[in-house]
């Protein structure tokens, strides 16, 4: 099953002070009037997000909630083991070699 891109979190505003200052998390907002988990990747004032999901199964990348495999720099799916590098989320080695992760578009608010 095809899955549409997310464009946007509409509503959604992550502070950015609740966060852990560099490395990978995991929160769950409103999308489309449906919840979903989004990966996000903090480097100081920077703040990436992707859906939690692999483009090879559809499974969630963590191994536990919040939980993420890093080797090398890049997030590693726990499931089979896809690399992601984390500048763009492209698949860089595994089942889903040239696939990238989905975006998805956040409001910081550094207060």
């Amino acid at each position: 099953m095809a899955r549409r891109r997310v464009e946007s979190v509409s509503g959604s505003l992550i502070r950015l002070a609740a966060w852990p200052p560099e490395g990978l998390s995991e929160t769950e907002v409103e999308l489309d009037g449906e919840r979903q988990s989004l990966v996000l990747l903090r480097a100081g004032d920077s703040l990436r997000a992707w859906l939690n999901i692999c483009p090879h199964a559809g499974r969630r990348l963590d191994w536990a909630p919040g939980k993420f495999l890093v080797d090398q720099g890049r997030l590693v799916c726990a499931a089979h083991g896809a690399s992601f590098e984390l500048g763009a989320g492209v698949c860089v080695a595994g089942p889903c070699r040239g696939a990238s992760l989905t975006a998805v578009a956040v409001a910081v608010d550094a207060a």
